[in-house]
């Protein structure tokens, strides 16, 4: 990853703001990637990127589902969480590749637990890894990757 900016937070309000504020640079056909800890707030992230893109919708962890869909926004933003898969050939099966073909994606893609899919999510993307630091407290770094 080539890391491009940091940013620390202090709750989970200013981790929701910078996501919302970061949603308002991109346009359709962007893949980013979470990474961090259980309870780093990648979810709250996404809460905050979705509210960034004009989403009403209630953002959940797709923990058990692996895919919710937000498509009351700008944009549709398709959020995977790939924790409970074993390997990109189990993603692959599911039909989750198709996410990642950036010339026929109609929306914005985010995934949480990337790492399970290792290999899969070939395209160009956005990387963001939340780190936790003290109490409510995180360092945001956002980063590419080809």
């Amino acid at each position: 990853m080539e890391e491009l900016f940091s940013v620390e937070t202090n709750s989970e309000q200013e981790t929701m703001l910078f996501a919302e504020k970061l949603a308002g640079t991109v346009g359709k056909g962007v893949v980013f990637t979470l990474t961090g800890d259980l309870g780093a707030g990648k979810t709250h992230f996404v809460k905050g990127f979705a509210k960034g893109l004009g989403s009403k919708m209630l953002v959940t962890s797709p923990t058990f589902t692996l895919l919710n869909v937000y498509d009351d926004g700008k944009y549709p933003i398709y959020h995977f969480d790939m924790y409970r898969l074993s390997s990109k050939e189990e993603g692959e099966e599911l039909g989750f590749n198709d996410y990642f073909d950036l010339k026929n994606l109609d929306g914005v893609v985010l995934v949480e637990w990337p790492e399970q899919v290792e290999g899969m999510i070939n395209c160009p993307h956005i990387e963001i890894k939340i780190e936790k630091l003290d109490g409510d407290k995180r360092k945001i770094i956002v980063g590419s990757k080809t």
